[in-house]
């Protein structure tokens, strides 16, 4: 069922890694049989695996024994899962002419604030992994889009997160071609890779309970609708086609949040509505289980937008302001990935001083 995925010209990567889905065969399993094509990193995933499962404490004792500690030691446990996945995606990377097979690594939500420091750091960092097919994450937020901006500018390749609207993905793309037009204007290579990710599932999330039961899970797709219409027309324009020449190639927007929450609702439900050319669709190992067992897709997502602006009517007159949910939902993102990362580092330094008491 995966494979049909591909056939409607969209590429199917893991929202999963840990470092037993790389050493068990298991990832190359789901590359070789399932047609997984990329992979993003899970914060929630990786602080599971170090906290409760031993995975991780060889590796943790290794670094500690080389004085490291913290985010430091962290983001080397990260770059050694990824650079190997990465390694597994580099085929793909290479058959595709760098349109597929890449892997996203997280960096601090602290280098946000700091334009220049932060350029800095995801450069080192790019440069650490060795790897061509490596993307940096950087929020679509205000923060971020001159980080986007300067980061593509110095040809590292940038998965854009956070972004829940069309209008955070046009300001993310927007930087994105900045960057690319910098790069063609001093006469450097402007295919530097980027994706553009939409979360779809927190909408519907927001407004459970708060519209008819008519309207539920409606209102994420019809969101996707509206920027999948919004980036194709970009693609269209008279600035990417004068990049295009140039060696450009536009960036793909990816669909995250595609779990179904609603039990009332087939696992599939989102993956299936969201199927569309030149786009990405992520999803966690279940759901990738649950469709490549008995998934399906129905037509293609239509490219004029279908009925979004129809739906999108509809929940403005049940009382949802959508652009102020839109901003909502970017803080409320915003908040929850830097109390990821302190508790990712909580959970690296509580490991460590257990480690260091019993084996290290």
């Amino acid at each position: 069922m995966t494979q049909k995925l591909h056939e409607v010209g969209q590429s199917l990567w893991l929202d999963c890694i840990a470092s037993d889905l790389l050493k068990n065969g298991t990832l190359r399993h789901y590359i070789e049989e399932w047609s997984v094509t990329g992979l993003t990193s899970n914060l929630a995933l990786f602080h599971h695996a170090i906290k409760n499962r031993s995975v991780y404490d060889a590796a943790v004792c290794k670094k500690l024994k080389e004085n490291k500690s913290g985010e430091e030691l962290f983001l080397e446990l990260a770059l050694e899962d990824l650079s190997h996945a990465a390694d597994l995606f580099r085929p793909i990377y290479e058959l595709t002419d760098g349109e597929d097979g890449w892997v996203s690594l997280d960096v601090s939500p602290r280098l946000a604030y700091d334009t220049d420091s932060a350029v800095e750091a995801i450069k080192i960092l790019y440069s650490r992994a060795g790897r061509p097919n490596l993307f940096i994450k950087v929020p679509g937020t205000g923060e971020g889009l001159p980080i986007i901006e300067k980061a593509i500018f110095a040809g590292v390749p940038i998965n854009v997160i956070l972004l829940f609207s069309c209008e955070h993905y046009l300001a993310a793309a927007e930087a994105y071609l900045r960057g690319v037009e910098r790069r063609i204007a001093a006469g450097l290579r402007p295919n530097v890779g980027s994706v553009a990710s939409l979360s779809v599932s927190c909408w519907d999330i927001a407004v459970n309970g708060k519209v008819p039961e008519t309207l539920l899970n409606q209102l994420g797709l019809a969101m996707a609708k509206r920027t999948y219409k919004a980036s194709l027309e970009l693609a269209r324009s008279k600035r990417w086609k004068c990049a295009y020449t140039a060696g450009a190639r536009p960036q793909r927007l990816l669909w995250t949040g595609t779990e179904t929450n609603d039990p009332e609702f087939s696992e599939d439900f989102y993956i299936k509505a969201l199927a569309a050319p030149f786009t990405v669709s992520t999803m966690s190992e279940s759901t990738l289980k649950a469709f490549a067992d008995h998934g399906d897709i129905g037509t293609s997502m239509p490219v004029d937008g279908g009925d979004c602006e129809a739906v999108l009517s509809r929940f403005s007159r049940a009382g949802t302001d959508i652009d102020a949910l839109a901003d909502q939902l970017q803080d409320e993102g915003a908040a929850s990935f830097v109390k990821s990362w302190i508790e990712i580092l909580a959970v690296i330094a509580s490991k460590s001083a257990a480690l260091t008491q019993v084996q290290c």
